[in-house]
């Protein structure tokens, strides 16, 4: 019975130590380190909507091995019950990392959400003799945040343009089809009047009214000059019908 007793000891002795050496096998992970942290210039983590946001992630291996990184990918979290409300896009890299290497990768993702809190997990995928482990680089409290405006934003105006097209056309539209059109009218040629030309009529003195007399009429004609000075034109000359006597005969014998 002792000896029974003794063996059945034994057996059990190896049994457990030879569990206890399968699970240590089994429950040992590598020790790899992943830190991931925003830019300088980003010190506060605001994740910006619409816009590549940066994150650089810092990566150590401690395990004793090679290990190869897979990918880093991340989840954005309500903050007050930690559901999860989407994953973002993972960055593949493949990328062998020798025993005690050190590493640092950028991560980019994009947001979508309400402005506001949610909470950001970053983690990173790698494989280490065959099997892949998940080392978890950030987990903390961001801040979503719109861009902020510029008036030299192409984008921005581009859209502004085209609201306003839209918008325009929709309105013009509706004006022509709702509201009557003003009737046009035609204006009708006016007839040229032809001056009437009046007759002149004597005044009861024996003059004429000058205002029905033509004006190239009224105009005097210019006086020719004499070849010499002193001389006589021919208008100031007297016909000899208008001289009698003896004064006609001189007028006659000095021409």
């Amino acid at each position: 019975m002792r000896f029974q007793t003794l063996l059945g000891y034994c057996l059990g002795f190896v049994a457990l130590w030879q569990l206890a050496l399968a699970s240590s096998e089994v429950t040992e992970e590598p020790e790899v380190i992943a830190v991931a942290s925003f830019p300088e210039a980003n010190a506060f983590g605001h994740v910006v909507n619409g816009e590549s946001n940066k994150l650089i992630v810092a990566i150590e291996n401690k395990s004793g091995r090679n290990i190869t990184l897979d990918n880093i990918a991340g989840s954005f979290h309500y903050v007050e019950s930690n559901r999860l409300l989407k994953n973002t896009t993972a960055a593949k890299y493949k990328l062998p990392l020798l025993e005690g290497g050190k590493l640092q990768l950028p991560y980019q993702f994009y947001s979508e959400y309400r402005p506001g809190d949610l909470r950001l997990n970053v983690w990173l995928e790698h494989t280490t003799d065959g099997k892949k482990y998940r080392v978890l680089a950030y987990d903390s409290i961001v801040t979503i945040v719109e861009p902020e405006g510029s008036i030299f934003d192409f984008k921005l105006w581009i859209t502004y343009l085209i609201v306003i097209g839209f918008f325009g056309g929709l309105g013009y539209f509706a004006y022509l089809t709702y509201l009557p059109q003003p009737k046009k009218r035609t204006k009708v040629p006016a007839t040229p009047t032809t001056p009437v030309v009046g007759t002149t009529t004597a005044t009861s003195t024996g003059g004429y009214e000058e205002e029905w007399i033509p004006e190239h009429h009224l105009k005097k004609p210019k006086q020719r000059k004499g070849r010499a000075s002193g001389a006589l034109t021919s208008g100031d000359e007297t016909s000899g019908t208008e001289l009698s006597g003896p004064e006609g005969r001189k007028a006659k014998s000095k021409k």
